[in-house]
């Protein structure tokens, strides 16, 4: 979904006259079977194009697609602890640890999760369990080297400290980098899940919270295997706009293209093949809107997106919103979608956005800043927006510079938002 500026207004468009419509309507077809036509006759000629292939980094997916060798450990309500084979660290083998969730009963194979955890976090045992009482299984790892209660491994990998994630590397050392192992864990942690008795391997998705949701970027643009991804707070062009900015200052030129060769989810995004939520506030301290905007334009297919005014960011904050279950239902399981807005229309004041939806919808916002500067720091406004003949609309204020989005809720309280736009002069 691309957040347009200008288009006919709803008024506008009703003014056109029958005839007229008439006309353009019969050209209109004329022209769409001649390219219909000569995309026909090139295909016989050349063989239909082929979509890109899928930039994969430095990682050898074929490998992460093996199950890994895994030892299992005591089970504790819905969970139970496993430790599975990771990349190796300097040479010497290392160790994941996780916990894997199944449902308390089931009927046939159920679907899978991949919980990717955030800074300062690890392998959320209860995370874990709020997924098997929907009714999956999932597995939640931990990508900082530690066990149970967090406890360093004497064979873990990485640490998830600054120094790991930003330090100098050359190519020949990039498997020394928390990026890289942090991905191939979570990618053998989806071969352990997908392989599990009544798990079914073609019903499996990931969602990550922070650096989860930016690990879930990646591995989204990876993973082929995977049929849903929901990054909540995280994203791509960290170099450009993030909480890290000091980190890339002090990097040399060289030392910072390579990161973002190599380790920026802006490398992997176009990669994406399947249908992905992106979940954010419009405050967020490390991931601001316009990289975050930037990266899931990158996304070649539909993209749906919630954006909160100032979303708390934490572990529990960003596993909590319902969208992400329905979401995920919607997808895997047949359940009702959530609402789908599409591009957001202006003309003059008036904003506007078609809107689809199977669950009736019960309210519509605009949502705007008038501020500048950092996004972090800028202060939101909300107000009632109109739904009428499948659209939502409203009138914004007078004053420019503005930043706007529309969002619309359901019954179920699932809200989903448009992309955010940004209108300069006068009204």
């Amino acid at each position: 979904m691309a957040a347009g500026m200008g288009g006919e207004s709803p008024e506008e468009n009703r003014a056109v006259r029958p005839r007229t419509r008439l006309r353009k309507t019969q050209a209109g077809w004329q022209g769409l079977v001649g390219l219909v036509l000569v995309a026909w006759a090139l295909g016989l000629a050349a063989g239909a194009a082929e979509p890109p292939r899928r930039y994969t980094g430095p990682w050898n997916l074929e490998k992460l697609k093996q199950v890994p060798p895994a030892s299992f450990g005591v089970t504790r309500g819905l969970v139970q602890e496993v430790y599975y084979q990771g990349e190796p660290l300097r040479g010497k083998p290392t160790r994941v640890f996780a916990y894997l969730s199944r449902p308390e009963k089931s009927s046939g194979h159920v679907p899978g999760m991949v919980l990717v955890h955030g800074g300062g976090g690890t392998a959320f045992a209860e995370w874990a369990t709020l997924w098997a009482q929907r009714g999956y299984a999932a597995i939640a790892m931990d990508l900082a080297g530690c066990g149970p209660d967090r406890k360093r491994l004497p064979d873990g990998g990485p640490g998830q400290d600054e120094h790991s994630k930003f330090r100098e590397f050359s190519e020949a050392e990039t498997d020394q980098m928390w990026t890289y192992h942090a991905v191939a864990a979570v990618i053998r942690g989806h071969s352990l899940l997908a392989a599990q008795p009544g798990v079914d391997p073609q019903r499996t998705g990931i969602t990550g919270i922070s650096w989860g949701g930016y690990l879930t970027c990646i591995v989204a643009g990876l993973d082929d295997r995977l049929k849903v991804a929901v990054p909540v707070y995280g994203c791509g062009f960290l170099h450009e706009n993030s909480a890290w900015l000091p980190q890339f200052a002090r990097m040399s030129p060289e030392q910072r293209q390579r990161w973002v060769r190599l380790f920026d989810p802006s490398q992997y995004l176009p990669g994406v093949r399947i249908p992905i939520l992106f979940i954010n506030g419009t405050n967020d301290f490390a991931y601001p809107l316009d990289s975050y905007q930037k990266s899931y334009r990158l996304v070649p297919g539909p993209v749906d997106v919630r954006i909160e005014v100032r979303m708390r960011h934490s572990h529990p904050d960003g596993w909590a919103p319902k969208e992400i279950g329905l979401f995920v239902d919607s997808v895997l399981c047949g359940g009702d979608p959530l609402p789908r807005l599409g591009p957001t229309q202006q003309s003059g004041s008036k904003v506007w956005a078609s809107v689809t939806a199977k669950v009736p919808l019960v309210k519509a916002e605009l949502h705007y800043t008038l501020d500048q500067g950092p996004w972090q720091k800028r202060s939101w406004q909300s107000q009632p927006a109109a739904l009428h003949n499948g659209m939502a609309h409203a009138e914004l204020p007078p004053q420019r510079p503005i930043v706007y989005y529309l969002s619309v809720t359901d019954q179920r309280g699932a809200m989903v938002s448009t992309q955010h736009a940004e209108l300069h002069g006068t009204p």
